[in-house]
């Protein structure tokens, strides 16, 4: 199985053809928009097995699926969290697709927003086949040494359950020492970052492939 995860940026209608390419199976995408509130009958017509999340319907996340893949959401209740994207595969496999995102917190921002998420659904993510894929806007890089919800302590949360990130694992690297990037701020190639993840069960790793688009 094939699984993507972008961020977009924006106007996914517009942008379907370097996707369309990849031919995933399962496509995770950050600040798309709502097929269900777009015009494009193009999209509309792509997006025909699909979940969506957002209080923005230009900009939420989605999970983009090829027909023959069964597509249901997970009974998950994120509340004020943000933003988060529970689904079942085939009633087999649980995926979690992530964009975090500020979501008002004066505390828990970003990165924060994961480590609660966690919390909450921990032991679900453990008791069957998981997988955590998206934008967590976050790396090592930045933890910050008097708080307790940093990167590495949702990358602990994650191995506690029984996940792993497939890039890191694949590439013999340690969190925050990341040579591919994942983002350019501003779109601007010095200021490179590597904030998205596929976190997959232990025992998966061998098996899986990863690579950085360019």
């Amino acid at each position: 199985m094939v699984l993507v995860t972008w961020n977009c940026n924006g106007s996914l209608r517009k942008k379907l053809q370097p996707l369309l390419e990849l031919n995933a199976d399962i496509a995770v995408i950050q600040e798309c928009d709502d097929p269900a509130r777009s015009t494009d009958n193009h999209y509309k017509t792509w997006a025909s097995n699909y979940l969506w999340t957002g209080p923005n319907k230009n900009r939420g996340l989605g999970v983009f699926a090829k027909s023959h893949i069964q597509l249901q959401p997970a009974n998950f209740n994120s509340g004020l969290l943000q933003l988060f994207l529970p689904c079942r595969i085939n009633n087999k496999l649980l995926l979690i697709a992530v964009w975090t995102k500020q979501a008002n917190s004066p505390n828990f921002r970003y990165i924060g927003q994961l480590w609660k998420y966690l919390h909450l659904y921990r032991s679900a993510i453990a008791s069957s086949p998981s997988v955590v894929i998206g934008d967590f806007n976050s790396n090592t890089q930045w933890d910050e040494w008097d708080r307790w919800w940093n990167h590495s302590d949702v990358v602990r949360e994650l191995d506690t359950a029984g996940l792993a990130s497939v890039y890191h694992h694949k590439n013999h690297l340690s969190q925050g020492n990341e040579t591919d990037p994942t983002f350019f701020m501003h779109r601007n190639y010095k200021k490179a970052y590597h904030i998205d993840y596929v976190f997959a069960p232990h025992d998966w790793l061998p098996n899986c492939e990863v690579e950085i688009g360019a």
